[in-house]
């Protein structure tokens, strides 16, 4: 009988993450490979930018392909399928790690830093998933979809109205896809990481009131990290959650409960 360890081991797998060339993507992809799969990155930036991405997975052993995509559009999800099943011949885990965060007031948000973010954090995150869901359902294996969710999936926040719906209509077809797709042994989580120390916190750790702020609530009193979000990842990928699914796991240092 198999200990409790291996049930967190993915050797053999493919995942595709998308963002993965830095960040919380970097760390998804390095926690995976180090966990026995292999990784397709797909991202905006050439493959130059995710070198780090690439070394770090090569360093665990594990093959990385790049794909660079534009995912602010559809247009490059059956390209996306094709090279996982050309370079891999196989599609077992999806992190839809990609997206982007637009401030304005509320009154003044238009109408195109609304549709840029909601194109690639929720429209792109729900096709994609479509799409390696088909993939899963034909090939008979079943496999894990993880989201990235946020914190304000469960909170309003301020400045950020289309981050706000999309992160929460993420946190919402997880459960739709959760439902649909568990006949198929497809499990779909997501991550909500809390305040992480990424490009996209960049701005409010720079205002030092603001950082101030969001420490003084953070009963762990730091900004996450990518290391931080290793072992939820692997969890939610691995065979070690086959009976969880349509949950969304925050990954914020205690952040929701103070």
């Amino acid at each position: 009988m198999a200990g409790i360890l291996d049930s967190f081991k993915l050797d053999g797998k493919l995942a595709i993450v998308t963002g993965s060339e830095r960040g919380l993507g970097k760390g998804y992809a390095t926690a995976l490979a180090q966990a026995g799969a292999d990784i397709l990155g797909v991202t905006y930036a050439d493959a130059a930018a995710a070198a780090d991405t690439a070394a770090a997975v090569k360093a665990a052993g594990r093959r990385y392909v790049h794909l660079k995509a534009n995912l602010m559009t559809l247009e490059p999800i059956p390209g996306i399928i094709a090279t996982a099943l050309k370079e891999f011949g196989r599609i077992d885990i999806l992190v839809n790690n990609a997206g982007i965060i637009l401030r304005n007031d509320a009154v003044a948000f238009t109408e195109k830093e609304w549709d840029d973010v909601m194109d690639i954090n929720l429209k792109t995150v729900f096709f994609l998933s479509q799409a390696v869901a088909k993939v899963m359902i034909d090939k008979g294996r079943g496999g894990k979809i993880v989201n990235i969710a946020s914190m304000l999936s469960f909170q309003g926040g301020i400045r950020v109205p289309s981050y706000t719906a999309s992160k929460s209509g993420v946190k919402g077809i997880t459960m739709l896809m959760a439902n649909e797709w568990a006949k198929h042994n497809i499990q779909v989580n997501a991550i909500a990481p809390g305040y992480m120390a990424t490009d996209n916190t960049a701005p409010l750790r720079a205002d030092e009131k603001r950082s101030e702020d969001i420490l003084a609530r953070i009963p762990a009193g730091r900004w996450g990290t990518g290391e931080d979000v290793a072992g939820a990842v692997v969890f939610l990928s691995s065979p070690a959650s086959d009976y969880v699914t349509g949950y969304t796991l925050a990954v914020d240092g205690g952040w929701l409960a103070r």
